[in-house]
């Protein structure tokens, strides 16, 4: 036996039998070329100011047809597209151009939008050919596909410009993720810088995703400056992840801004300074501190933390004071707004979001489109985003700060 009998049926050959034949589809398939050539032979009678054999307008003369071949939700068809000369009023004519059918367009912009959404649905250009290959009688290969997919750049490139002048944001949430793309021939680790804002309505918004070399004062730098050339105002609050480049960059640029450090990260960074028998009672303790239900209640529990923690490990205490009051700024806000305003969580799901799409791709083929993509889910509603919690107190004032003593 030379034939393999575990090797899977091809999926058109599966689905190509009688039992999956659909005369609907048929029917509209078969027409739909003639319905094609209609569209276009009315947009060209609209230009020349008449119909075929009909003469005397001066706007231009037909000259033949030419064949050319489309793909659409409909399936692949070849078309006779009509050509037509257009006068000019300077005595020369020029080639007439469909509005309808650009020109090199091989697909319609339906079939690109759901190749673009089958692969941000988390499936590689592989598995894309394959899912729709039978609907497109096998005429989605990979360059399609990859070719569909640099059409987004278009939007991304225009996203990346737009201006910020009329987005009414109230806080940012900054962070960074990291994803392995293909840098020279190698998988590497970069670093892709986040930015959220929040408008004054309570809607989370994506403002910039952008891969910068690292995350370092001057890659948080250059994003800032970038979204304030673009007319961002300046923000009533910032909530970050505490790393170092981006503290210095936001006390360069906004010194007076409340910032509150993300309370998830300083979690890990206690558990980094003792020995995992004590993370447990860490976590406990640290729960309780920041969960409190009153400002006061925290600030006692806080007191308390470090008390015990400065005998027990005095590593975890360091850190704990480390953050200072920074850790602590939600507390001047209305107490509807804790649960939002204590993390970089909004961010954090994103990029589990994210990374859960890319497992079809272990590589991506470069660090602009990861910071695309990243991009692209949000845009196409693959990922949505929802208002923050207590967002109808977002307009009141904060109250003032007050200073903890931290040997008590």
């Amino acid at each position: 036996m030379n034939k393999d009998s575990t090797t899977a049926a091809n999926a058109e050959d599966l689905f190509a039998g009688e039992a999956w034949f659909d005369p609907i589809e048929a029917g509209i398939r078969g027409r739909i070329r003639g319905f094609i050539e209609a569209m276009l032979e009315e947009e060209l009678a609209v230009a020349l100011g008449g119909g075929r054999y009909e003469r005397g307008h001066g706007k231009g003369h037909r000259h033949g047809k030419r064949s050319r071949h489309l793909l659409g939700s409909f399936g692949p068809t070849t078309i006779s597209v009509p050509r037509a000369r257009l006068s000019k009023p300077d005595g020369t004519s020029q080639e007439w151009r469909s509005a309808t059918l650009p020109r090199y367009a091989r697909m319609t912009r339906q079939v690109e939008a759901l190749i673009a959404a089958s692969y941000l649905a988390g499936t590689n250009t592989r598995r894309v050919r394959r899912a729709l290959g039978a609907l497109f009688k096998g005429a989605v290969g990979k360059d399609v596909v990859s070719r569909t997919w640099r059409r987004v750049k278009v939007d991304w490139e225009g996203w990346n410009r737009r201006s910020l002048a009329e987005d009414d944001i109230v806080r940012l949430i900054l962070d960074g993720t990291v994803v392995r793309v293909r840098l020279d021939r190698q998988a590497s680790n970069i670093s892709l810088l986040v930015v959220l804002g929040i408008r004054s309505d309570g809607q989370k918004v994506l403002l910039s995703v952008r891969n910068m070399g690292g995350e370092s004062e001057a890659a948080w730098r250059g994003v800032l400056d970038d979204l304030l050339a673009r007319g961002l105002r300046t923000p009533h609050f910032l909530i970050i992840d505490g790393a170092a480049g981006l503290e210095r960059a936001l006390a360069a640029l906004w010194p007076m801004v409340p910032t509150q450090r993300c309370t998830v990260h300083k979690h890990r960074n206690l558990l980094a300074h003792a020995p995992e028998r004590l993370h447990e009672e860490i976590t406990a303790d640290y729960t309780d501190m920041i969960y409190a239900e009153s400002a006061s209640e925290i600030e006692t529990r806080r007191r308390a933390f470090l008390r015990k923690w400065r005998l027990k490990c005095q590593g975890v205490a360091d850190s704990l004071e480390e953050a200072g009051d920074r850790l602590f700024t939600f507390t001047r806000l209305p107490s509807s707004q804790w649960r939002s305003a204590r993390t970089t969580n909004a961010i954090e799901r994103l990029h589990e979001e994210f990374k859960r799409r890319l497992k079809t791709q272990t590589v991506l083929p470069s660090a602009e489109t990861a910071s695309m993509l990243f991009w692209a889910l949000l845009a196409s509603g693959q990922i949505s985003m929802r208002k923050v919690d207590g967002w109808q107190s977002l307009g009141e004032t904060m109250a003032e700060q007050t200073a903890v003593d931290r040997a008590a």
